[in-house]
């Protein structure tokens, strides 16, 4: 397995860099193998989402649909996948941000009962409570 950092998957998914975008390119879809594949941490994915959204000003529901294509990649493989899925639903559906919603879905599987927030918005969002 290769990790992939949060610079390649960007000129990867944007093609923004006639360079970079071509050795991105280059590294997911001729180097990574489904028994080789490239991982994405929940980090790489979350500082992704950030940048396409303020640096590259994609609405919700773009970023959404590259979350899913980046998910069902067979050459790749996303840290806890189930979380960022539910995740990237909640950023589907306008109902909250990813970021926040991916904080209370791994909180929940790390065994917490509720994510305290001072966001109003996150909030909003199942099993957060205002602290």
């Amino acid at each position: 397995m290769i990790g992939l950092d949060i610079n390649v998957l960007v000129h990867y998914l944007t093609q923004d860099d006639p360079v970079q975008s071509l050795r991105a390119t280059e590294l997911i879809e001729r180097r990574l193998a489904e028994d080789n594949p490239g991982f994405i941490s929940v980090v790489a994915m979350t500082e992704t989402v950030w940048v396409l959204e303020r640096a590259y000003r994609l609405s919700n529901v773009r970023i959404a649909e590259v979350i899913e294509r980046l998910l069902q990649t067979a050459v790749l493989v996303v840290e806890n996948e189930a979380e960022v899925f539910a995740a990237m639903t909640v950023l589907q559906e306008g109902s909250g941000s990813f970021s926040d919603a991916l904080i209370g879905e791994l909180g929940e599987r790390a065994g917490c009962s509720i994510t305290l927030t001072f966001d109003q918005k996150a909030s909003r969002l199942r099993n957060f409570v205002l602290a």
